[in-house]
C-alpha cells in the first residue's frame, strides 16, 4: 500500500507552508481612507508574489497544455454523490479521508436540500434586494425591524471603538480594526436615503444623533464619513415627505449639527490633505442640503445664526489663491444661499458681520479684467455679486413711522418728501452707499467686462424698494446719469465700440431688449418714484429724458412696443387654450361664484406667470416712466402724445397698464401700499 509521505512527494508542492507576512496595521486602516472624489478608496485588490515558492493546495494543471488523458479537472474532488455510488468498503475508509469530499452521506443530502431552497426562493419577493460580490444576491427588506437590528449594531460599534480607544489609548494597533468596522457601518447607513420613510424611527432610535455624534471623533476621516453619509442622507434628490423631512432635520439640528460641521471646518486641513478637502466640500454640502429642504427656514436660520459658520465662509471666500477652487467657490455660493433663505440671516450678516463691505472688495477684482470664461471663477464672481443682491434687497428691517402714514401726498412734481421720510432706511441698502458700492457699480458699467451685467443689477435691486431714496440720490451724485442712458441707448453691445456714427441704429435697438434694458427701466422708474420733487437730483433726471429732443423718449415708446408685443404672443396663446379670462374678469361678469373657483383663481395665476416671464413688469415700468414725464413735463406729455398716435394709441393703453398694475399689489405691506398711492396719483394725469 503506497504510504503517505510518498503521495506528498508526488503532489509537487513543499513540505512547509511560507507564512505569510504581517500587514502593517496603519496601512490596513489608510485603506478605508475616502479618495479624491468621496468614494471609499477600500477595494478587494489581487497582489502578485515575486517569490517563486509554491502555496501548499491543489496541484495546478500541467504547464505545458496538454492533457494526461484525464478529463483535465484539478483539485480537490467533488463530494460524492450517494445517490449513484455504492458505499465503499472499510478497508478504503482510511484513504477515503484524503480522497473523498471530506463530508458525510448525511451532510451531503444537508446540501443537497439547502442548494434546492435556494434556487426556489431566488426568484421570488421578499423585500429590497442587496447584493454582495462575496456571496451572490440576497433578499433584504428594510423596515423598522431592519432599522432596530443595524442601529443596535451601529451603537455596538461606537461604544466598541470608544472602549478600545479609551483602553488602548497609546496603542493604535488595539483600537485600529474597530475604528475600519466603525467606518464600515457608517457607509452602510446610506442605505437609508433609498427609503426615508425610516427617518423618524431612525431620528427616535437616537441613530441621527449618535451619527451627528461622530463628527467629534478624534479622527477625521470617521467624522469625514459621517460627513459624507448625512450629506446623502439630506440630499435634495431623496424623495421624503415634509414630516420625514421635518423629522430627520429636526434631529440632526438636536445634535448640534451646525456646531460641529464649524468645528470640522476649523480643523480639517485643505492644504495638506485630499481627503480633508473632500470633507470641506461635503460639509458645505449639507449646508445647501439643508437650506433648500422642506424644513428650509428653522435649518436656514440655525445655520446662519451659527457666527462661526458665517465667518469661516467669509475667510474662506477670501482666502488667496492661485486660482479658485472648487471650495472656495462653493463657499461663496453658500453665503448667497444663506442671505436669501431668512431676513434674519441678512440683517445679521449686514449688521454684526459686516458682510458687504467684505463681499464688495472682492467683486472690485473684477472691475478691470474678466474671470475665464465657464471657469470656477466666474461663478465664483457671480455668487459674490448674488450675496450682495440678497443683502442690498433687504427692506425688512425698514420700520413704518407715523410720517408714512399721514404723508402719502402727491403733487404734479413728484413725490411729496413726508413719504420718504415715512420709512427709515434699510440697513443693507445704508451699508452699501456707505461702502461706496454705487461708485463701484457704476465704474463697472463704464468699463463694459463681465462683471457689467452683474453690476447693473445689483444697482437695480440697490435702488428698489421705498427705503432706497437715498441710494437712489447717491447714483445721481455720482455722475451715474451719464453711462446708465449711455448704456439705454446703445444697448447690451459694449459702449467704447460704438464711436462709428454710422452705426446701425436699427441693429442697436434690437440688441437693446433684454436683461440690459429690463434692469436700466426699473433704476429710472425707482429714481422717479424715490427722488423728492424739486430736489436737485429729481430735475437732472428728467433733463436726461427731455435733451436731444426727447430721443429717450422715442427708445421708451419702441421698448415698450417690443415687450408689448411678447405680451399679446402670451394673451393670444391663453385665448387659444380657452384660457385667457383673468379671475377678476370671470367675477366681474358674474360666473366666478361657485365650486370652482380656486380653479380661476389657479388659471389666473398660471396666466399672470407667464405674462411675467414674457416681459410684462418690464412693460409696467416703461409705463410707469412715460406716466412720469407725462405729469412733469408738457413737452414731454406732447412727444409721447404724438408718438403714440402713430399707431392709434392713446393714453389709455397706459392707463390700462398701471390699472393691472395695481391691482396686483399687496395691500397688507407699506411697500404695496405706498406704490398704490403712486400708481393712482399717475392715472389722473393720463385722463
Amino acid at each position: 500500500m503506497t504510504s503517505i509521505d510518498d503521495l506528498f512527494k508526488q503532489s509537487g508542492v513543499p513540505s512547509k507552508r511560507k507564512p505569510e507576512p504581517l500587514r502593517d496595521p496603519n496601512q490596513a486602516y489608510k485603506s478605508v481612507r475616502l479618495s479624491a472624489n468621496g468614494s471609499s478608496a477600500r477595494r478587494a485588490r489581487v497582489e502578485e508574489d515575486d517569490d517563486n515558492d509554491v502555496e501548499a493546495g491543489p496541484a495546478r494543471p500541467p504547464s505545458n497544455g496538454q492533457n494526461d488523458g484525464d478529463d483535465g479537472d484539478y483539485g480537490p474532488a467533488p463530494p460524492p454523490d450517494y445517490e449513484d455510488e455504492e458505499e465503499e468498503d472499510a478497508g478504503d475508509d482510511e484513504e477515503g479521508r484524503f480522497f473523498g469530499g471530506g463530508i458525510s452521506k448525511a451532510e451531503a443530502s444537508v446540501l443537497k436540500y439547502v442548494e434546492g431552497q435556494d434556487a426556489g426562493s431566488s426568484g421570488g419577493s421578499g423585500g429590497a434586494r442587496r447584493t454582495d460580490a462575496a456571496e451572490g444576491p440576497t433578499n433584504e427588506t428594510y423596515d423598522a425591524a431592519w432599522l432596530r437590528r443595524t442601529a443596535l449594531n451601529f451603537e455596538k460599534r461606537i461604544n466598541r471603538n470608544a472602549e478600545l480607544r479609551a483602553r488602548y489609548e497609546t496603542e493604535p494597533t488595539r483600537f485600529i480594526g474597530s475604528e475600519a468596522d466603525l467606518d464600515a457601518d457608517i457607509k452602510a447607513l446610506s442605505i437609508l436615503g433609498e427609503h426615508p420613510a425610516l427617518y423618524p424611527e431612525c431620528a427616535r432610535l437616537g441613530t441621527v444623533a449618535s451619527l451627528v455624534g461622530l463628527l467629534a471623533h478624534d479622527n477625521t476621516d470617521i467624522a469625514i464619513s459621517a460627513i459624507e453619509i448625512i450629506g446623502e442622507l439630506t440630499d435634495e434628490d431623496v424623495d421624503a415627505t415634509d414630516d420625514q423631512w421635518t423629522a430627520l432635520v429636526d434631529a440632526l439640528l438636536d445634535a448640534d449639527l451646525v456646531g460641529l460641521l464649524v468645528s470640522n471646518l476649523g480643523r480639517l486641513d485643505e492644504d495638506a490633505d485630499e481627503a480633508d478637502r473632500t470633507g470641506v466640500y461635503y460639509a458645505l454640502g449639507i449646508v445647501e442640503n439643508l437650506c433648500a429642504s422642506q424644513s428650509s427656514t428653522r435649518a436656514a436660520e440655525a445655520l446662519g445664526g451659527h457666527d462661526g459658520l458665517v465667518r469661516w465662509l467669509l475667510q474662506r471666500v477670501q482666502r488667496a489663491e492661485p486660482a479658485v477652487t472648487q471650495n472656495k467657490q462653493y463657499a461663496a455660493e453658500i453665503l448667497a444661499i444663506l442671505a436669501q433663505a431668512s431676513a434674519a440671516n441678512r440683517a445679521r450678516m449686514v449688521d454684526e458681520l459686516n458682510t458687504i463691505d467684505t463681499l464688495l472688495q472682492l467683486v472690485a477684482a473684477y472691475r478691470r479684467r474678466d474671470p475665464e470664461k465657464g471657469g470656477l471663477e466666474e461663478e465664483y464672481m457671480e455668487n459674490l455679486f448674488e450675496a450682495l443682491t440678497y443683502l442690498v434687497d433687504d427692506d425688512d428691517v425698514g420700520v413704518e413711522t407715523d410720517a408714512g402714514r399721514d404723508g402719502d401726498k402727491k403733487t404734479k412734481k413728484g413725490r411729496d418728501t413726508e413719504i420718504d421720510g415715512g420709512v427709515a432706511p434699510s440697513l443693507g441698502k445704508a451699508k452699501f452707499v456707505e461702502a461706496e458700492g454705487v461708485e463701484l457699480c457704476l465704474l463697472m458699467l463704464k468699463e463694459g467686462k463681465k462683471s457689467r451685467a452683474p453690476a447693473l443689477r445689483l444697482l437695480d435691486h440697490a435702488v428698489s424698494g421705498i427705503a432706497a431714496g437715498d441710494v437712489c440720490r447717491r447714483v445721481v451724485d455720482a455722475g451715474g446719469l451719464k453711462p446708465t442712458f449711455t448704456l439705454f441707448m446703445r444697448g447690451d453691445e459694449n459702449t467704447k465700440k460704438h464711436k462709428n456714427k454710422k452705426h446701425d441704429k436699427t441693429q442697436q435697438q434690437r440688441l437693446h431688449a433684454g436683461a440690459t434694458a429690463e434692469h436700466l427701466v426699473a433704476v429710472f422708474a425707482s429714481m422717479l418714484r424715490l427722488l423728492p420733487a424739486e430736489a436737485p437730483e429729481r430735475i437732472r433726471l428728467l433733463a436726461k429724458f427731455v435733451e436731444r429732443d426727447y430721443e429717450k423718449v422715442d427708445q421708451l415708446v419702441a421698448l415698450r412696443r417690443e415687450y408689448d408685443a411678447r405680451v399679446a404672443v402670451v394673451d393670444r396663446e391663453m385665448e387659444d387654450e380657452g384660457r385667457g379670462r383673468t379671475y377678476a374678469a370671470a367675477l366681474a361678469d358674474g360666473d366666478g361664484d361657485g365650486g370652482d373657483n380656486d380653479e380661476k383663481a389657479a388659471l389666473a395665476a398660471e396666466r399672470l406667470a407667464r405674462r411675467l416671464e414674457a416681459g410684462l413688469f418690464t412693460l409696467q415700468n416703461v409705463d410707469i416712466i412715460l406716466a412720469w414725464l407725462v405729469a412733469e413735463d408738457d413737452g414731454a406729455r406732447r412727444k409721447i402724445q404724438a408718438v403714440l398716435a402713430d399707431r392709434d394709441e392713446t393714453f389709455a393703453v397706459l392707463r390700462q397698464s398701471l390699472q393691472e398694475r395695481r391691482d396686483e399689489l399687496d395691500l397688507n405691506v407699506i411697500e404695496g401700499r405706498d406704490m398704490r398711492d403712486v400708481l393712482t396719483a399717475l392715472m389722473e394725469f393720463l385722463q
